[in-house]
Parts: structure tokens; sequence; C-alpha cells
């Protein structure tokens, strides 16, 4: 079986098939919908051949089911038709999710995206449990609010890593998992990391991808 994955992100969509060596970027922008998207990862998907297509969405996804807009894209995600579009079965996840399914080694791992907000996502015996710890509360806001792309440019590398550190402490606490995954795209930036966590990549959203359509995992 052949999968076409899709990582769909607020600045770029990117592609890659099965059996293909280079991924595909596609800028994506505020407005972007999936009337826009459609036409132009077919276009650039032309000449892969695959048989059904995994896709991480930025959002909450349920049974499949896109259940939010975007923040950081256009509108009529939660209506559209991607199997009727694609003519072939889709899986469709929380990008987190889809990073973290990549990621995975075993046991029990929570991944945090450090991007353009939080993402957060469990896996657990092949098992994928989406979060939205992101929107917890901490200090005068959230988490997100000051681990992401925003609060990390207007504030600095130093402070953002603080509250990095004291949002890994919190998450053993709370979750207790055997080990924390660091992804996204600001992860990179890190002097040091955390005792028991290690560096994620981007790269294993695709990795995810592939995986979620092997017998044993569960979403």
């Amino acid at each position: 079986m052949k999968i076409l994955v899709i990582d769909i992100g607020g600045s770029n969509i990117k592609i890659l098939a099965t059996g293909q060596e280079e991924r595909i970027k596609i800028p994506s922008g505020s407005d972007f919908s999936p009337e826009e998207m459609i036409p132009l990862v077919k276009e650039q998907a032309s000449h892969w051949e695959y048989d059904v297509v995994s896709m991480g969405f930025p959002g909450i996804v349920k049974n499949n089911n896109i259940l939010t807009e975007p923040i950081n894209l256009g509108h009529g995600w939660e209506t559209y038709d991607f199997e009727g579009a694609f003519g072939r079965p889709i899986k469709i996840i929380n990008d987190a999710a889809m990073q973290a399914l990549g990621s995975y080694e075993g046991k029990k791992m929570l991944f945090m995206g450090l991007g353009t907000g939080l993402g957060t996502a469990m896996v657990v015996n092949n098992t994928i449990i989406p979060m939205e710890a992101a929107h917890l509360p901490y200090r005068k806001k959230t988490f997100e609010a000051y681990l992401g792309k925003s609060y990390f440019y207007k504030n600095g590398i130093k402070k953002w890593e603080k509250h990095v550190n004291r949002c890994v402490e919190h998450f053993f606490r709370a979750f207790q998992p055997d080990e924390i995954v660091l992804g996204g795209g600001n992860s990179k930036h890190l002097s040091k990391v955390p005792e028991g966590c290690r560096l994620g990549t981007n790269k294993n959203a695709f990795k995810g991808g592939f995986r979620l359509w092997e017998e044993d995992i569960k979403f």
C-alpha cells in the first residue's frame, strides 16, 4: 500500500509519498482554504502513486472528523469532503498527534510541539491520545501563551526556555510519561534538553503519517 502524507501548517503544507525521497512544500497562509489546497496537492503529487491518504491537521480531530476551524488558516475545513476530493480512503488526525506517532519508540510517551503554538499528544502502547494541554491555565494565561512563537520572539530565547523547562516539570507530574519528546520548529533553539526528554524532528510527521495505516495503531 502506498501512502500520501499531508502535513498542514499555517505557513506551509508539506507532502510526501511512499518511496519518495524529497518532501514538497506548498505555501499556505491565514486565508488558505481546503478548496485551494486540494488542487495544489494533486498537482504536486501528480507523478506519485498512492492508494490512501494521511492528513495531519492543526486543530481538533475526532473519529476522523475535523471539529474546529484552524486558527492560522482560512475557513471551510470542518465541512470539507476530503475523501471525496481525493477519491481515496483518508485518515485525519491532529498534526501534533501525527508527529507524536512518528516520534514514538515504545512505552508511554508525551509529545510537545514547540512551534507557532504548543501541540500536545500522547502515545501509549501504540494508541494515539490527542490532547489540548496547551490551553490549560499557566501563570496568568495558558501554557501556549508562554511557549508559543509570539512569546519566543517578543521575550527572547532565555525567558522562553525557562518556561519550557517549567512546563516539562508540570507535564511530568500531571501525565506521568516515561519520556517527553520535544518537537516543532523551535525545539532546535533549546540550549539544553531537559532531563527525561529527547528532541524530535518535523520529519517525524511523515513517519507518523505512514505508520497511521499499520494495523496495530489505534487512534
